[in-house]
């Protein structure tokens, strides 16, 4: 059998290989503390579960509008409204089987072979593989923590070409937890929509960032780019991550064309994840999911604090999504040695850098503190007893 140059060239994710090696140093009866995945250890939102298993019973499950239910593009479209204050045509939402649908189809529609896109570096690798399997270059512009390891003005400026055709930035990001200011995000937007080019937006991590100095939420791109492209999910605010659920929202002119992709492609996200996803926007739910946020911020400061003792440098400490970006070169390891020694000799599965760009991907390594804080302290204190063997 021939297999396809495009599954040959992929590579493989590094978070998933490492969790295959943790499961299997579980198998062997060792306990192995998981900070590899950005998966919250809460699950879904309580209200979620219980109407999962109302509709289980007896409740017909057909293929919803490739588009998704109207009730849930309607209720995504109030979340707008009750978290940033911004009207959203609910027309414009498109409920997709998780934010990779949503990045599969926005690919499918904006790229042709040969577009340039700009991509920040480090980044989430997926988000490059789904450009460069629709022929895209991928241009990965390197950043550090000068720029909070995202991309600034300046640095889209530099890198534009005439063959670029759009960009793609997550704010806040994986894997650094850290996201663009919103005005730098606002003028990076402007700029590249003078030069005709699209902009999606990742914005999957964007209700778990910080309120700024006068408590205001982190807004959203939509308010100052309302022809941008944004991609967001119900698995990391809401736990949802195995429910597979996410959405897009895009400006008119492309909901057709989304739509088509989606019959096409996948027919439509799964009924009875968009049927309990409606319990989500419950009072009850949005303050389960604030009080969560909240936790996330004790585990941060736990963190890192954490690594700090131990004597492990965070460049940037993150104000959104539940990572941490950390060099590892004062070790005298690089990224892919320091992960799989920390898993084989510590029992801690951790991200190696390699896995999100090559800018220094050698000297970085991500933890997820999406786990229990009881996990999080016991996985410091194991890294702490590896590190003195280094010594």
């Amino acid at each position: 059998m021939k297999i396809s140059q495009r599954a040959q060239a992929i590579a493989p994710f590094l978070a998933m290989e490492f969790g295959k090696r943790a499961a299997e140093l579980e198998a062997a009866g060792h306990r192995v503390i998981r900070l590899n995945l950005g998966e919250p250890d809460f699950g879904a939102p309580p209200a979620v579960r219980s109407e999962l298993q109302r509709i289980a019973a007896d409740t017909p499950m057909p293929y919803t509008g490739a588009l998704g239910l109207p009730a849930l593009r309607e209720a995504i479209a109030g979340f707008y409204q009750q978290a940033h204050g911004l009207s959203l045509n609910p027309e414009r939402v498109v409920v997709t089987a998780g934010a990779s649908a949503a990045l599969l189809l926005l690919t499918a529609a904006l790229v042709d072979p040969g577009d340039e896109v700009l991509v920040g570096d480090p980044s989430y690798p997926c988000n490059r593989q789904f450009l460069s399997g629709f022929g895209a270059n991928v241009r990965l512009v390197p950043t550090d923590a000068r720029s909070r390891f995202q991309l600034d003005l300046a640095a889209v400026q530099c890198h534009w070409s005439a063959r670029t055709r759009g960009l793609m930035i997550a704010t806040p990001s994986n894997p650094t937890g850290t996201s663009v200011p919103p005005d730098e995000l606002a003028a990076i937007c402007h700029w590249a929509r003078a030069q005709g080019a699209w902009r999606i937006i990742d914005e999957i991590y964007l209700n778990l960032s910080d309120a700024d100095a006068t408590g205001r939420p982190a807004p959203t791109i939509l308010a100052a780019d309302p022809g941008a492209c944004v991609i967001n999910s119900f698995s990391k605010y809401f736990g949802m991550t195995g429910w597979r659920l996410g959405w897009a929202v895009v400006p008119d002119e492309l909901v057709p064309a989304m739509e088509r992709l989606a019959q096409n492609y996948y027919i439509c996200a799964a009924t009875p994840a968009q049927m309990a996803a409606l319990a989500c926007f419950t009072p009850e739910s949005l303050a389960e999911c604030e009080a969560r946020k909240q936790e996330f911020g004790a585990r941060r400061a736990l963190v890192l604090q954490g690594l700090a003792d131990v004597g492990l440098q965070v460049p940037v400490p993150p104000d959104g999504a539940f990572y941490v970006y950390i060099d590892v070169r004062s070790t005298g390891l690089d990224a892919m040695a320091f992960c799989e020694r920390a898993l084989q000799e510590a029992h801690v599965a951790l991200t190696p850098g390699y896995d999100f760009g090559v800018c220094g991907g050698a000297h970085h390594v991500r933890l997820s503190y999406a786990a229990s804080r009881a996990d999080l302290q016991e996985g410091i204190a194991r890294l702490a007893g590896f590190l003195k063997t280094l010594a």
